[in-house]
């Protein structure tokens, strides 16, 4: 049994019925209630019930934290990411899916990774998958039918050495991960077309990322890729540039209105050689252990405002809530109000905030626990800025520092 409305088993219709009664608390947290959408994160874990409510939880919350509800209307990606990541969604493929193209070849990882911080280019991503679940939901009911998944196709032409530069490839790896454990079943088909000769190469550093589901869906084509890629998409809905009819209104047969095909980043654009970062204090972590940094915010609705570099490599960063009269309290231990990332803060500063809803010690974690080799210096500043009716406090709180 394919495990889909119409084709359940008996088993597959109780775990079905199950996993409702049990996420009945966070349905109304959901993009769709229906039993298509549950049915993905069933599939997606053979239907162990448990292990599927485990990841729809951790799901509602990455939609609370990262504010997806709302990324389509109210965030933009900086214009450095609008104008020279290539790709976007064009056509739809015969069983009326959307279709999403990669264009490898024109991308400048380097110069796109120097402009912008690796959070908006996994804030990019998300904004791009919602866009196409969007579009998916629209042809349901244009067609009467569910659609849920995307055709994605690959153009490896012009994959170089420039794409398999180590934060390039740690960064694609972030975002693979984050689409596996948060929009599982979304990938109907990815036909890979003009796959050079390194490939294979590039594959191996991406593949584990991948969950087997995942990469049975790969499809590398050979020559004869033009007349496969009709075989799943009607010639009226496949540009010129790729074998179809479709063009621009212009006449444009490689439908640059709908697909972006990047390009060399100006170095005008590069963070670091247009900011001078000069900040108060510094500290060296050595490998393998972390720094915390406590502030201790009175008031609530309180700003919580952090800038950081690092030097040669990226470092984790997160931020904590310590117990009250638990100063002894590990981090794993802490409340966590903002989950720890790897940030690429070596060549683009960070500078960032959040709003303190309660009051209370607030720990700022720098981690480089993942690192066996390298220490990491890093430079900070960091504030704690009372609301406007709260002026008791100066506007910086310097707090106690521990090495672990």
């Amino acid at each position: 049994m394919s495990g889909r409305i119409g084709d359940l088993s008996p088993k597959q219709a109780e775990s079905l019925t199950e996993f409702r009664e049990r996420i009945q608390d966070v349905l109304h947290s959901l993009p769709a209630q229906h039993d298509h959408y549950l049915l993905r994160w069933l599939r997606a874990r053979n239907f162990n019930v448990q292990k599927a409510e485990n990841m729809i939880r951790k799901h509602v919350e990455f939609r609370k934290q990262m504010k997806v509800d709302n990324i389509i209307a109210d965030w933009k990606p900086p214009e450095v990411i609008e104008k020279y990541v290539s790709g976007g969604m064009c056509g739809y493929d015969r069983e009326g899916s959307p279709i999403w193209y990669d264009v490898i070849g024109p991308l400048d990882p380097k110069g796109l990774l120097l402009s912008a911080t690796k959070q908006d280019f996994m804030k990019t991503k998300i904004r791009h998958i919602e866009m196409l679940q969007r579009e998916c939901r629209r042809q349901s009911e244009k067609l009467g039918e569910n659609i849920e998944s995307t055709t994605l196709i690959y153009d490896c032409e012009g994959l170089g050495l420039k794409h398999i530069w180590k934060p390039a490839i740690e960064t694609y790896g972030e975002i693979l991960t984050m689409y596996e454990d948060n929009y599982p079943e979304g990938l109907k088909r990815v036909l890979l077309i003009k796959a050079p000769k390194m490939f294979p190469m590039a594959y191996n550093l991406i593949k584990h990322f991948l969950c087997e589901e995942t990469r049975r869906k790969i499809m590398v084509l050979g020559s004869n890729w033009q007349e496969v890629l009709r075989k799943y998409i009607d010639p009226d809905q496949l540009p010129v540039v790729y074998g179809g009819t479709l063009t621009d209104p212009d006449g444009d047969p490689r439908c640059r209105t709908m697909i972006n095909y990047g390009g060399t980043v100006p170095k005008s654009y590069y963070v670091q050689e247009s900011v001078r970062v000069q900040y108060d204090s510094s500290a060296t972590i050595s490998r393998g252990s972390s720094l915390q940094l406590e502030y201790d915010v009175t008031a609530p609705s309180s700003l919580l405002r952090w800038q950081f570099a690092s030097d040669g490599a990226d470092i984790g960063f997160g931020v904590y809530r310590r117990s009250k009269d638990c100063k002894s309290q590990k981090v794993a231990e802490m409340m966590q109000v903002l989950p720890s990332e790897r940030y690429n803060a070596h060549l683009v500063p960070e500078d960032s905030c959040l709003t303190c809803s309660e009051p209370g010690v607030y720990v700022l974690c720098f981690d480089n626990s993942y690192s066996i080799l390298q220490s990491k210096k890093v430079s900070y500043n960091v504030e704690v800025i009372p609301p406007p009716e709260e002026q008791v406090q100066p506007p910086c709180s310097r707090g106690d520092v521990r090495l672990q």
